[in-house]
Parts: structure tokens; sequence; C-alpha cells
């Protein structure tokens, strides 16, 4: 046998030999029980794509349901709004917990994990519609129930982690109110987002934020690179690169402690949406960093900002309670490699070396982070 044909065997075994050592490996984890509440009421889609990625590690290392000591689904598992088949009728069903449930649902699970509380709108619902339009609510915002879950499981000393727009538009003022009273914090009604392109022509680009600027400076929108905007109800700013920025994307940084303790590098890209927050007596794990040059620090400063904000904290004293002040969940994975061990060292097909790679978010802080809170939180319990 010829030694370029030998080679090339000897690759291709090795592609498939691999993937079922890897999957024989995963099978054969320990597991780890937890019942786990999943809230996700941003599902216009079938992707599931705000909670698809949590799943994803919950699966891949080993969390799963106490019954049968199944593993998680994307597709069954979670609370919130769900579209069924066929797409074309856009047919949809709510699993929904009553208020009766508030009794036994804290006391029989372990975590609640809020990921997505905004909501279903018409035009991400409906084919044909213009997207970068704001539209009307099919369903969405905290309510009452989800604030009494919330509220029983952090009296409970139960894992609770929150995410981005718990807060915001479309929950009501007085949900957002306690539930911010419940977690210690302060919202300051900001968020924001890194966008490749400020360019109003671009398909994808939001149109009721050039409107939103030209009515609140009587100036026309003229961004065209990278950058970030950031808004109030009533209030937009916007930050573009080399005018404002020196860098367009935020960056997500860690002190060395708890790189340490949840295996997050120091400093990582982000490009999602996120909210800014006051902390108060929270911990900050990590904080966001928006890498402005002079001009950027000074219009920040005219609209009583920094360019350094919480990214993540914790409840100081029991350390079971966590707020996210980004979108960490909506995360493009392929969920079929959830069941296989050592995936995330396929560096260069799943992300890159390069900084301002946005793919580099998941695997190098969200999965480590999640995977080191609910162990952490696993083994406090056994």
């Amino acid at each position: 046998m010829k030694k370029p044909l030998l080679i090339v065997i000897v690759i291709l075994a090795l592609l498939l030999v691999l993937p079922v050592i890897n999957l024989i490996r995963w099978t054969f984890q320990e597991k780890m029980p937890l019942d786990i509440i999943i809230l996700n009421k941003t599902v216009p889609t079938l992707e599931r794509i705000k909670h698809k990625s949590l799943v994803w590690i919950l699966t891949n290392e080993r969390f799963v349901k106490k019954e049968r000591k199944s593993s998680y689904s994307f597709r069954k598992d979670y609370y919130g709004f769900s579209p069924t088949r066929p797409l074309k009728e856009r047919g949809s069903t709510r699993r929904e917990y009553r208020l009766s449930d508030m009794i036994d649902l804290p006391e029989q699970n372990d975590v609640l994990y809020i990921a997505d509380t905004y909501g279903v709108f018409f035009n991400d619902f409906y084919v044909g519609i213009n997207k970068s339009r704001k539209s009307r609510k099919l369903y969405g915002g905290l309510n009452n129930n989800d604030y009494i879950l919330f509220s029983e499981m952090k009296e409970k000393n139960k894992l609770v982690i929150l995410e981005y727009n718990t807060f915001d538009y479309p929950t009501a003022q007085f949900e957002a109110y306690r539930t911010q009273e419940k977690l210690g914090i302060r919202f300051t009604g900001w968020v924001g987002k890194y966008f490749t392109k400020l360019d109003s022509l671009d398909k994808d680009f939001p149109i009721w934020m050039t409107a939103m600027y030209r009515k609140q400076y009587s100036q026309p929108w003229t961004f065209k690179k990278a950058g970030i905007v950031l808004l109030t109800e009533k209030s937009i700013i916007v930050l573009e690169e080399g005018t404002h920025l020196n860098n367009p994307l935020p960056v997500i940084v860690t002190d060395q402690e708890y790189c340490t303790r949840y295996g997050v590098p120091p400093e990582v890209a982000f490009g999602n949406w996120f909210d800014i927050i006051e902390p108060l007596d929270n911990e900050v794990v990590s904080k966001f960093r928006i890498e402005t040059n002079t001009v950027g620090d000074t219009l920040l400063f005219n609209n009583m900002l920094d360019n350094e904000f919480p990214a993540v904290v914790m409840d100081p004293v029991g350390q079971r309670t966590f707020y996210f002040s980004g979108d960490f969940a909506t995360n493009p994975v392929w969920y079929w490699t959830a069941r296989f061990v050592g995936v995330n060292k396929l560096k260069g097909l799943l992300y890159s070396d390069k900084p301002n790679d946005t793919r580099r978010f998941f695997w190098l802080y969200y999965r480590p982070l999640i995977n080191e809170i609910f162990t952490e939180y696993y083994r406090s319990l056994n």
C-alpha cells in the first residue's frame, strides 16, 4: 500500500473513532442531578437561541433531571413561549406556572434561570414584516408570578440566575422595581449594544434608532462605522469607532480572584445587548469596559455614565444569586456536539485566537462560568 494512501486511511479512521470515543466518555461521565427551572419568554422561532446554549452546557457537563437522570431538552424543558408546527400557521403554546404552583415549585426545584423575559413581538413572529421597526407585543415581560417564584427561590437559598432585560420594557415598573430591590441592585435605565455597522442603510440595523437620534439632536444620522449605541426610554448616545472609541467592541474584564474561581479569561469581547446597573452591596465578579477615547469619555460624562460598569454581580452573603448584565445565553451552538467530551478544544473551527472574535465569549467565558457556578452549587448540596 502506498504511503500517501495509508496516511489518508489513518486520518479517516481517527476522524471516525475519536467522536465515538468522546461520546462513550460523555456517556460514562458522572451525572449531577439538579432540578432546574428555565424561563424564556423570547422564543419567536423553533431555534430557541435565547436558552439553547445554556442547555448545551447542562447537557455537555452532565447536569440531569433528578427523577429519570435524563438530560435537559432545549425544545421542551423551559417555561415561556413556544412556537408550534407548521410554522406557516404561526401557532404557539405557552407553558406557564400559576400562583397556586408557588407553594411546591420553589420547594421541589434547585435552580431558577431567567434567561429572557423580553417576549415575542409581531415583527419577530410573522414572516415578511420589517424587523428593524418597533412593533406591538404579543407576549412577554416579567410578571407577578415570575417575581414570586424568584423571591421564594432566593429566600430558600436556591441557586438563582437572572439575565439582561429583566427590568426594562416590557416589564411593568412595579415588577422591575421590586425585583431590583430583592437583588439589591439598581437599574440605571441605560441599555446598549455593539453593531458591526452603524449604517442606517444596513438591512439589519434598527431604523427606529435613527429616528430617535434625529428627534433628540435635530441632526441627521451620519454614522457608518462599527460602534455602540446606548439607550434609555427617551435618550440615545452613539459611540463610533475612531470618533469616540479606540476599540468598538465592549470587553468583559475579570479580576484574577474570579478568573481562578470560575475558569474565565481576564478579558473577552462581547457583542450582545447589555444593561447598565449599579451593584450597590453586591460583589462584582466581572465588569464591562468600553474602550472610549477622550471625546467618548466626555460624551459619557455628560450623561453621568462611566466606561466601566458591572457585567456579573453576586449576592455577597449566600453567593447563590447572580445577575448577568448582558444577553449571555444567546449564543449560536451546534447542539449535536453537546454529547461529546472535549469539543471545546476544537479551536479554529469553533473560535479563533483573534481578540475581536465574539464567538470566544461562549467557549472561554460563558461555558466555564455556568459550569463552575452549577458545579460549585451541586457540591454544596451533596
